[in-house]
């Protein structure tokens, strides 16, 4: 493949590259998107699909409005994508309940519960009899000494990275959007002020506008440019299991780890959050210990069948908001990455946000909290 030119170019095929492509193909523009591998196949595939609850209206914090404006486009998302394409998401509203099992995750919980309720989040304390009849597949309320206390977010949803991925890819097809995989960026030609060229392993690549959306990656691309982020890759690493039928109806969250029930039976286990590079490589040690947490909370699940066990590279940033705008000194390129565990969540907001500031048109959200080379 030799030189090659669009109106916009993403580099990155993840989620949130996938998405603003979908998003710009709505508008009479040619996109194309290129990626170093397998398009859809790094970070976005590797999570877990869950959709926490967030309240635009209530907002005061531009991350705060990114999150209420994801949560209001998620189902209008899916069904569009179910009806342009066919392939159903897994789009679903099926509910959360967060676990506290020790004074330090108590604190915690007790902190974001008065955060949902300020926001105007439904949030419901459970007794131990209403946790037992909503699941009576958990653990009783009280294990070697340690009690619950457990919250119902009933507004929590989930999607099927795969499904959804799967679904996005066949949309931004039909909408004549060129996806190029084992492309990986080399080089960044700037000249006159303007990103002009993506040197990669399958071409060059022009287009009148450029967005990196490499997630991890991006802070290599972004070195390129002589522009220095806070984004670096967090290893999570997770697990599948397959029962013969649901063992639970809610997503459990307790802490940083949580379960995902899929309607066929299979369960998700995450997630472990360490900086090793761009190591994927899984552990016996992480793998061991989500099984243990996975058995210890829903005790069926040990001697569930291991499906399956990955390990993604989330993209982390310094203060835990992505990158969204343009970047300094070059008058047509754009970043979106660093969403750390956000990514598939934050994906509709974050293509809508960004087609526009690419078009031209006012953001519907301030993007300043979120600009490149914020201090």
């Amino acid at each position: 493949m030799t030189s090659s030119t669009s109106d916009f170019l993403i580099v990155g095929g993840g989620v949130v590259g996938l998405s603003i492509a979908y998003e710009l193909a709505h508008h009479d523009v040619s996109v194309r998107v290129i990626d170093r591998q397998e398009i859809g196949r790094e970070a976005s595939w590797a999570g877990a699909g869950i959709l926490p609850p967030a309240n635009r209206a209530t907002a005061t914090h531009p991350y705060d409005h990114l999150c209420g404006f994801a949560t209001e486009l998620h189902a209008p998302w899916a069904a569009a994508l179910a009806e342009e394409t066919g392939i159903d998401t897994g789009y679903r509203k099926c509910g959360g309940i967060y676990l506290a099992r020790s004074p330090g995750e108590s604190a915690a919980l007790v902190g974001q519960v008065a955060e949902w309720r300020e926001q105007g989040i439904t949030v419901k304390r459970l007794t131990p009899d209403e946790l037992a009849a909503l699941e009576p597949g958990l653990a009783t309320v009280e294990t070697n000494g340690r009690r619950y206390s457990a919250y119902l977010v009933p507004e929590e949803s989930q999607l099927r990275n795969p499904l959804h991925l799967k679904a996005l890819q066949s949309a931004c097809r039909q909408r004549h959007v060129d996806l190029i995989p084992h492309a990986d960026a080399a080089q960044c030609v700037v000249s006159q002020g303007r990103l002009q060229t993506v040197v990669t392993s399958r071409g060059e690549f022009s287009a009148g506008k450029i967005c990196l959306a490499s997630g991890a990656w991006s802070r290599l691309l972004l070195e390129k440019l002589n522009i220095a982020t806070g984004i670096l890759p967090i290893r999570g690493q997770m697990v599948l299991l397959r029962c013969s039928q649901p063992p639970f109806r809610h997503i459990l969250n307790q802490g940083p780890r949580y379960l995902v029930p899929r309607e066929d039976g299979l369960v998700l286990i995450g997630s472990t959050e360490e900086e090793v590079g761009f190591d994927k490589h899984t552990t016996d040690e992480a793998i061991a210990e989500l099984r243990g947490f996975a058995a210890d909370l829903v005790p069926s699940l040990a001697t569930a069948q291991v499906e399956q066990s990955w390990a993604g590279l989330r993209p982390g940033s310094f203060d835990g908001f992505p990158y969204l705008g343009k970047i300094p000194g070059l008058e047509n390129a754009y970043v979106a990455a660093g969403h750390f565990r956000s990514g598939l969540f934050l994906s509709p907001a974050t293509a809508v946000v960004m087609s526009e500031l690419m078009r031209g048109t006012p953001p519907s959200i301030d993007l300043d909290a979120f600009r490149v080379g914020r201090g």
